[in-house]
């Protein structure tokens, strides 16, 4: 048996504690166990464990060698698993979440193009506003729509997501253009009621200057298309992502208000993943995929 082997060994009689758990997992016998360890550690040179009559523990030479080896071989089989997808066709389970609205207006066409061409790849998708936790969950990648924060997460921005103060035709027939954002405290007010979004506008002037204004809410909804709705329908002026607005913008059925002001912080949509160290070729493949399909959003 080669080092590499040894070492794997002394890994599992750690995790089981005892040799003969070692020697069940490995499918050795005990003898063949402790002739391994000995053997490692007459190489090395020192005591790696500590044996009693119930458990096998850690020396402290051992504690040492055990981080250094299991990250090592941790290493290791990730570049053979790396080179294996390299020469392989993308193989594997990929869990996907992204918002609601978002996910059904501009990620459906994608993904399904994604599964049409890489149809090994077992694609799990959820569409659903609520903060997953992306670990615990066990999601490959996840949409999000935000402000970037510091995160144990790695990210990246596939598009950027302005949020536009909008009010359709009807409320602006009977309340006119506001002239000021102070103004806006007359006028009613539709509000998305998800991830403690509260009835408050934080925005930045031209000059860089940052301050809040609290809407009338008048009207709350917790998707996009309810907000839009309502909108569009004259029950109040609106925080509308983007996404949801550019259309109508486009068409005159909305108009964004106070255009000298914009919403802060500005945000972005971005696929995030958990911090692994190696990437698995169908993670970075999707995400590639998605960041290419974002070149299509209308208003990138």
């Amino acid at each position: 048996m080669d080092h590499i082997s040894r070492v794997g060994v002394f890994l599992e009689v750690v995790k089981n504690e005892s040799f003969a758990g070692a020697a069940r997992a490995l499918g050795l016998t005990g003898p063949a166990i402790s002739k391994q360890i000995k053997s490692l550690e007459d190489q090395l040179g020192v005591k790696l464990l500590s044996r009693t009559t119930r458990h096998v523990r850690l020396t402290e030479e051992g504690a040492i060698y055990y981080e250094k080896a299991q990250q090592a071989l941790a290493d290791l089989n990730e570049a053979e698993q790396q080179i294996l997808e390299l020469k392989a066709y993308p193989i594997g389970k990929l869990k996907v979440n992204a918002p609601m609205s978002f996910g059904t207006q501009f990620l459906t066409r994608p993904i399904a193009a994604f599964a049409e061409q890489y149809p090994e790849v077992e694609l799990e998708v959820d569409f659903d506003d609520r903060w997953v936790d992306v670990v615990a969950e066990g999601f490959d990648v996840v949409i999000r729509i935000g402000a970037l924060e510091d995160s144990t997460l790695m990210a990246r921005r596939l598009a950027p997501c302005p949020v536009i103060l909008c009010a359709g035709k009807k409320l602006l027939d009977k309340y006119g253009l506001p002239k000021s954002v102070e103004q806006l405290s007359e006028y009613p007010g539709v509000v998305y009621n998800r991830h403690q979004q509260k009835e408050v506008w934080r925005y930045r002037d031209n000059n860089g200057l940052i301050g809040t204004q609290t809407l009338n809410r008048n009207f709350a909804a917790n998707t996009a298309e309810m907000q839009l709705e309502a909108c569009l329908s004259g029950l109040g002026v609106s925080l509308l992502p983007i996404f949801s607005a550019e259309a109508y913008l486009k068409s005159g059925e909305l108009m964004a208000l106070l255009p000298e002001y914009s919403t802060y912080p500005e945000l972005g949509i971005y696929a995030l993943y958990p911090q692994n160290r190696y990437l698995s070729t169908r993670t970075r493949l999707f995400i590639d995929w998605l960041n290419k399909a974002s070149e299509d959003f209308a208003w990138c």
